[in-house]
């Protein structure tokens, strides 16, 4: 994100304050947010059993859900526990909890189980059990979607082969509510004493999915005969839910619907650029963002839209990437992601949920069925048959990608002040675009509730260019007066996304407005509070405070200029120190720390030593038994600093155990040293034994010409090659010395190829694949373990100069007045250097 600043000295600034004016602003933004804000109304929601053992009570009302009474705005996360390895769950979830997630989400998926006709599995990576225990370890509440019918790019949704051939399925039929029943009474099994209402994580269940089907025995009548069975099956939960858009059908009342939106349509059929998506507009009438990929047609309005005042506004579906399908390629950015979320809670949503937030790779199936969604099985898309990667903020073998930085500072905002914002209602602009098309006027709103509230702003649209909006100022109509920030214009630039409070109470200080974005709220006792906010690239910080504190403020390089009643804190310089520190005579000091934007996106927030810290590093971080694990793809340096300072030096090790072969080192000390504080922050740095890994790559068969691609399937649109078309696969063989990963935590085989689809192999045995999009294909060589011992192969099907699919702009390839191409660019093994720090 980024801002382009009108031009203005800081002498010129306070001048201007003094005399009673501000600089001239050619645009003035204004909102009114003066109406009363209504109390909740009660939610029209029959909830299960709400009150853990230790009398913790889980609630809802018609605009927030609700924790021992008080609001709260959690974040979800989708993590799927059978397109992972059961060894890895438990580092994933920690990592979950380090991004920010507070419920982990998955669903049941019913062939992964019951492949067989009556034997069901439940063992290693179908243990929901214990990945259910696991989450709760990590600190995460678990939402289980049970479907029978889940989607979620398997075959047949979920449904296992033999129960397809044999009856109708999504409906009320005897035959197949006998096996629905079976099943639920198996996940039922599995949950038993996990439900919150025993001290477990479980706090809801979803049915179903994408169900917007009519008629006898299917509609509100198959949705209510899903949850009495789930109660049969002793599934009571407070949260029952069902996916709301498309107009999807369910009985009002017994479940509530979560929404979501994606920034594009990989489920769609054109090959070019797709208008403006809706996922970046602000909704002040409706809570359906879009064609969201439901496979079956709605003839009316759902019933979302007729709850939708008597029932919250929780997300669970807004993209935190996007899968690949074969017909449709699409790539999306950090920002493309991340510019999303001031849209959905500057609309009102109080549940911020994602899919996916980690990566997986489907299952093989019996016999070696693939599981994936295909036209072959009639599906009405194409995908990877193994590959799940999702472009997910955490990758498939765990590594953490540009979107989780980006997405972690709102997460950090959602847990410290999201219990302020979920009690606020919507307030709509004066003006505001009319279409999503409309790249011209301002995407703004408010949610506030009397004189408090935020300033949601958005000025990013994937692969669209929005106008600059120049020499701008907000003028916020509140109940008890008018806020108008900033004092100096700014010209908000193509790009820019961000949250901004008005009237924010910390800790007694009232905080009129800031110029920045609110990120955690540290309660350090009687030695007072730190009020830590993110800079936007390239914007000057405002602080305004009342004017009565300006005795009491002592600004760090900063200047304070008093006017109208209030304390203007003007050149506050982003960074890791303190900006401004208000000392109360009797009350314990304010510190606001203002981070730049890179240091925003590299803070996190955990219990360490035994406190609440701010930790802040360039490497992924999270905790696991008490101890910080740092991990680094690439580089062997690791550097974090952390406030408030541990109470001794810490210790490091290596990673215990490694993975590769037999008399691996079980950790191993390493020097950690105390480098230069930064700001208020403790720093310390170490450095691992460099690994210079190689891989020999060596052409076996050339490829040959490609069929042509058939249009057809129930999208009438590109169709994946037939499994025979294969065979016009040039191959490579990759040799990788299996003794230079020894003592390594992991390393990423990335293969950089050109082509139409990717295959990795060892021997005959199918890794992983992939679709050629320009998004780096990377896969984890812990998962081979002892496949390593034979060479792998990557097979590349020629890409047809003629083929009917969507590529990105960047990603088409030059042919060069060639028919296709398939060629492997480069292969490299990237070294993933794990660190553990104890306090």
């Amino acid at each position: 994100m980024s801002f382009l600043l009108r031009r203005h000295s800081g002498a010129a600034l306070i001048a201007g304050v003094l005399a009673g004016s501000t600089a001239s602003a050619d645009t003035m933004l204004s909102i009114d947010a003066s109406a009363a804000t209504p109390a909740p109304k009660a939610a029209a929601l029959r909830m299960g059993s709400s009150v853990a053992p230790n009398g913790d009570k889980l609630g809802a009302n018609a605009r927030y859900l609700t924790r021992n009474g008080a609001p709260w705005l959690p974040v979800a996360g989708e993590f799927h526990y059978s397109r992972t390895p059961a060894s890895q769950w438990e580092a994933e979830l920690r990592k979950m909890k380090a991004a920010g997630i507070d419920i982990v989400t998955s669903y049941v998926m019913w062939n992964h189980h019951e492949e067989v006709a009556g034997k069901f599995d439940w063992r290693g990576n179908r243990d929901l059990r214990r990945y259910v225990q696991l989450a709760r370890k990590a600190g995460l509440d678990v939402v289980v979607r049970v479907g029978p019918w889940a989607h979620a790019e398997v075959r047949y949704g979920g449904v296992p082969d033999w129960v397809v051939n044999a009856m109708p399925t999504r409906s009320n039929d005897p035959q197949y509510m006998a096996l629905v029943e079976k099943l639920y009474a198996q996940i039922g099994a599995q949950l038993k004493g996990q439900l919150w209402k025993d001290g477990g994580p479980v706090i809801g269940i979803q049915l179903e999915n994408e169900y917007n089907i009519d008629g006898p025995g299917k509609g509100a009548a198959h949705i209510a005969a899903l949850k009495q069975l789930a109660l049969k099956a002793g599934m009571d939960v407070p949260y029952y839910t069902v996916t709301g858009w498309d107009g999807t059908i369910y009985p009002s009342g017994e479940v509530t619907p979560v929404f979501g939106g994606y920034p594009d349509e990989p489920w769609g059929t054109s090959t070019a650029e797709l208008p403006p998506k809706e996922t970046y507009a602000f909704r002040f009438d409706t809570r359906v963002s879009g064609d969201l990929g439901a496979q079956t047609a709605a003839h009316a309005p759902g019933t979302a839209e007729t709850d939708k005042d008597v029932t919250p506004f929780l997300g669970a579906e807004y993209g935190a990437g996007l899968p690949f399908m074969y017909r449709r390629r699409t790539v999306v950015s950090a920002d493309d992601i991340a510019s999303m979320l001031p849209v959905q809670l500057g609309s009102g949503v109080n549940l911020m949920g994602y899919y996916m937030f980690h990566g997986g790779r489907n299952p093989t199936g019996l016999g070696g069925t693939s599981m994936e969604e295909s036209t072959l099985s009639g599906g009405y898309n194409d995908t990877t048959m193994i590959s799940y990667d999702f472009q997910a903020p955490l990758g498939p073998d765990g590594q953490q990608r540009k979107v989780l930085e980006k997405l972690r500072p709102f997460h950090l905002f959602l847990h410290d002040f999201g219990a302020r914002l979920a009690p606020m209602t919507v307030r709509k602009p004066d003006a505001s675009p009319a279409t999503p098309d409309d790249l011209k006027t301002p995407r703004f709103a408010v949610r506030s509730e009397g004189d408090r509230g935020f300033l949601f702003v958005n000025n990013h649209v994937r692969q669209y260019a929005m106008a600059a909006q120049q020499a701008t100022q907000f003028s916020v109509k509140l109940p008890g007066q008018t806020i108008t920030l900033p004092a100096t214009p700014v010209d908000i630039a193509d790009g820019a996304y961000f949250i901004w409070p008005l009237n924010l109470d910390l800790d007694g200080v009232n905080l009129a407005y800031a110029t920045a974005q609110p990120l955690a709220l540290l309660d350090q006792g009687k030695a007072g509070v730190v009020a830590v906010f993110g800079a936007s690239s390239g914007v000057p910080v405002e602080l305004a405070l009342d004017a009565a504190l300006a005795p009491q403020l002592h600004a760090n390089a900063a200047q304070v200029a008093v006017h109208g009643g209030r304390a203007l804190v003007s050149g506050v310089q982003p960074g890791a120190g303190a900006a401004l520190t208000v000392q109360r005579a009797g009350k314990r000091p304010l510190t606001i720390v203002v981070l730049t934007a890179e240091q925003s996106q590299q803070l996190s927030v955990a219990e360490l030593g035994g406190q609440r810290r701010l930790i802040l590093s360039g490497q992924q971080t999270y905790v696991a038994d008490g101890a910080l694990q740092m991990r680094s793809t690439g580089s062997n340096k690791f550097r974090f600093a952390v406030y408030p300072a541990l109470s001794s030096q810490p210790k490091a090790s290596t990673a215990s155990p490694a993975w590769c072969g037999a008399g691996d080192a079980t950790g191993s000390r390493v020097a950690l040293r105390a480098a230069t504080n930064d700001g208020i922050f403790q720093t310390f740095e170490a450095e691992l034994p460099a690994r210079d890994l190689k891989a020999s790559v060596t052409p076996t068969r050339a490829a040959q010409e490609a069929a042509p691609i058939v249009i057809g399937g129930s999208a009438k649109a590109a169709v994946q090659p037939l499994p025979e078309n294969f065979k016009a696969a040039g191959t490579w063989q990759i040799n990788i010395p299996r003794e230079q990963l020894r003592g390594l935590n992991d390393a990423l085989l990335q293969i950089d190829f050109v082509g139409d689809i990717g295959r990795l192999y060892s021997g005959t045995r199918m890794l992983d694949d992939w679709y050629y999009s320009g998004y780096q294909w990377q896969f984890g060589l812990r998962q081979a373990g002892a496949l390593l011992d034979q060479p792998l192969t990557v097979s590349v099907l020629p890409l047809r100069a003629d083929a009917p699919i969507y590529l990105p702009k960047e990603a088409r390839p030059n042919f060069a007045g060639q028919a296709q191409i398939a060629t492997v660019r480069s292969v490299s093994v990237i070294p993933v250097y794990q660190l553990r720090v104890t306090p």
